[in-house]
């Protein structure tokens, strides 16, 4: 994963916007929409429909918004695997298992 967000940055930097797009109140505005863009590739269909249709669409959309989320976690300086694996073991007490 650290790789990836090092791709991702280095992306920025051969465009020059690695300081104008990392405010992270705008990262989170962009993730939202680029969420919202992946949403609307279900928009009026069934799940089926939609993945037959745009499945395409649906991973670039998808794509956009693990990008975004890296660039954010780049701007808060996280480590993304610790971040993950800290919020999994607070949802392992918050969502116990069935029948526990």
């Amino acid at each position: 994963m650290e790789q990836l967000k090092q791709t991702v940055h280095q992306f920025l930097l051969d465009r020059g916007w690695e300081n104008q797009y990392n405010m992270q109140k705008d990262l989170a505005l962009s993730l939202t929409l680029e969420a919202s863009e992946l949403l609307e590739c279900f928009q009026w269909r069934t799940t089926e429909e939609a993945i037959h249709e745009n499945r395409e669409a649906i991973l670039e959309e998808l794509a956009d918004v693990f990008i975004y989320a890296l660039q954010m976690a780049e701007a808060m300086d996280a480590n993304v695997n610790s971040i993950v694996e800290a919020k999994l073991a607070k949802n392992v007490i918050k969502y116990p298992t069935k029948g526990t």
